[in-house]
């Protein structure tokens, strides 16, 4: 009783520092919105690695982007998978704090908002989990993100026509070529997305493989642009 009174009465903390007052729209606090997830301009517009130097007014790509463009069109990501988003990412897949997916969908919108080549009518797509890991986890934290993102950015969710038809191993001790091989078919969309822009959400990017082959089957069915929104980029 008095701990439930006590919540009410006091704000509430930053999931982050577990210090701080957090701001109610995101739950964390400023300082370290600004220390971890703060807008990095050095990075590649398509797959968001991080570069070594920022190039005001030209547009900014790696050296793989350049020599082999994915089939997605652009990545938006909060923060590279280091600590402490990295434990911050597994917290929420592994024991289920579906509170920072909620963070994570809303800091995302905030990102995007700032973005003056980002749609408004962009449809928001998550990543379908492989079920065998949706009936162990219980949750696919992707969708958790994208409903958080839609909510927050006004944007239409839509969760079932990007399916995964069949299961692939875990990606984690692939190598880049195998990873391409595993994934490839896995996914197929349902109906057609007729010059549709989509925005994909997903938690970690690490080669990109995954989200290629998702842009593949949503260029196939129709989409028009395909943009990767995710939680953190792997350096």
């Amino acid at each position: 009783m008095l701990r439930s009174l006590a919540y009410r009465m006091l704000p509430p903390q930053c999931v982050v520092c577990e210090l701080h007052a957090a701001a109610p729209a995101t739950s964390i606090c400023a300082q370290c919105e600004t220390d971890f997830f703060a807008p990095d301009a050095a990075r590649c517009e398509c797959c968001a690695i991080r570069l070594p130097v920022a190039q005001p007014g030209a547009q900014r790509m790696c050296g793989r982007c350049l020599t082999a463009q994915p089939l997605f069109d652009a990545t938006t990501t909060l923060a590279d998978y280091v600590s402490p988003v990295d434990g911050m990412v597994r917290a929420m897949k592994f024991t289920a704090r579906l509170d920072l997916a909620d963070l994570f969908g809303r800091l995302i919108a905030g990102r995007l908002s700032a973005l003056p080549s980002a749609s408004t009518q962009a449809i928001v797509v998550p990543v379908p989990l492989a079920f065998e890991r949706v009936r162990q986890r219980g949750f696919n934290q992707s969708i958790h993100i994208a409903r958080a993102f839609a909510r927050a950015s006004g944007r239409r969710l839509v969760i079932d026509q990007l399916l995964r038809i069949r299961h692939t191993p875990p990606q984690l001790s692939l190598a880049l070529k195998e990873r391409r091989r595993n994934v490839r078919g896995a996914f197929a969309v349902e109906g057609k997305l007729d010059g549709q822009n989509v925005f994909v959400v997903d938690d970690v990017m690490t080669t990109g493989s995954t989200l290629d082959e998702v842009a593949r089957a949503l260029k196939q069915a129709g989409a028009a642009h395909v943009h990767n929104l995710i939680v953190a980029r792997t350096p």
